[in-house]
């Protein structure tokens, strides 16, 4: 046995290497949009999550100057303490008005808003059931909260049904959990079904709007209202960081959800306030998704522009139903590849790999900013690695 209790991280790093699931870190240069450079390289940019191209605008930019010239570059304590700033309650203000919820509470992180909400509202004595294929916020305030964890198939509402029917009673409260699209297949949560399983059960129901907020429904508020659930009694979770273009997370919900989870979510009681820089940009993006429609349509405009032009070149993809989409490949080492010859042609689309995902696949993102053209050239490539 060795005498050095961390030699054990230089063969787990070998382990990696050898499954082709090493990962680095690569540097971006220039400001978030459809074209990036990349470790000196420009590549057209199908990576990113920023789906509305507001990361770099400069109305969010500006709003985070003047907040910090304002209020300073940190919030310097907890929301309880000295971190709470008006800011913040309009940034609340303004998501629970968008997903028209009696409140909302804005988180350091999405991450934190899974971590907290979850853990706070069951505990040791409760059930989760959990999509088999939810985000790993999701699963991480599963287990934070100690309640006994189910997964149920993906998707999959009957065996959602008898797992309730088989775990509910046993349980003194219940909560569904799932995303609302998830983030590396692209497909939506039955919502409708979903809502009244969690009613015949007596249960909550706890849906990540990360990939949906500011993409789907009329106003952009999500998938809850892009099912027309809008109103339901339900638990809303979502970041700031995605197609709001700022750093956050937020549960929109009941007044008296909202005030349970200011005195009971660890990961909001005990941590830093959102900074001023990334509030102001978040509640700007907010507003400009009142103001600007044209954004998302835009968005779904070249969604419907890549599902013809993969059609149209027999491209074998699936079809999706968000701006995420996935190329399946068979093997972690063949995603990789993939990856590497659309980079050779300018293009960025990563090789996502176990343990992420169950499957490796390139994973396409697009965005409002992405021109056809730019589209057309990510075809071609899909084409080539194909043949």
């Amino acid at each position: 046995m060795s005498n050095n209790p961390y030699t054990w991280i230089d063969r787990s790093l070998s382990t990696i290497h050898r499954a082709s699931w090493y990962r680095s870190v690569q540097t971006l240069s220039t400001r978030p949009g459809s074209i990036i450079t990349l470790d000196g390289e420009p590549l057209i940019n199908f990576a990113s999550n920023d789906y509305l191209g507001l990361a770099g605008d400069d109305r969010l930019i500006n709003a985070a100057i003047s907040a910090t010239k304002e209020f300073g570059t940190g919030a310097t304590g907890s929301r309880l303490l000295t971190g709470h700033r008006e800011l913040h309650r309009r940034l609340e203000r303004a998501i629970a008005s968008l997903k028209q919820t009696e409140d909302a509470l804005v988180f350091s992180s999405g991450y934190l808003a899974n971590l907290g909400a979850i853990s706070s509202v069951v505990g040791p004595r409760d059930l989760i059931l959990s999509d088999q294929y939810n985000h790993s916020s999701l699963k991480n305030g599963a287990i934070l909260s100690q309640a006994t964890v189910v997964e149920y198939d993906h998707n999959q509402t009957e065996d959602l049904q008898q797992k309730l029917e088989g775990e509910r009673e046993k349980f003194r409260r219940c909560l569904v959990v799932t995303d609302s699209v998830f983030s590396m297949d692209g497909d939506l949560c039955p919502l409708p079904e979903l809502l009244d399983l969690a009613a015949k059960f007596n249960s909550m129901l706890l849906i990540d709007e990360a990939h949906a907020t500011g993409v789907f429904g009329n106003n952009g508020a999500g998938c809850v209202e892009h099912f027309g659930c809008t109103g339901k009694e339900l638990i809303q979770v979502g970041t700031l960081s995605k197609a709001l273009g700022s750093l956050g997370g937020y549960v929109a919900g009941s007044k008296a959800l909202i005030d349970f989870l200011r005195n009971r979510a660890p990961s909001w009681i005990y941590t830093t306030a959102l900074t001023p820089g990334d509030t102001a940009a978040a509640l700007a993006a907010v507003e400009i998704l009142g103001q600007e429609p044209e954004r998302r349509a835009k968005l779904w405009q070249n969604v419907i522009s890549l599902k013809n032009l993969l059609k149209s070149n027999l491209v074998p993809i699936a079809d999706f139903e968000s701006p995420i989409i996935c190329f399946q490949l068979k093997d972690a080492s063949t995603a990789l590849a993939a990856a590497k010859r659309l980079r050779k042609q300018g293009i960025l689309a990563p090789a996502i790999r176990p343990p992420t995902v169950n499957t490796s696949r390139i994973r396409i993102s697009l965005m409002a900013t992405h021109e056809l053209s730019q589209i057309e050239k990510l075809v071609e490539g899909l084409v080539a690695i194909n043949n």
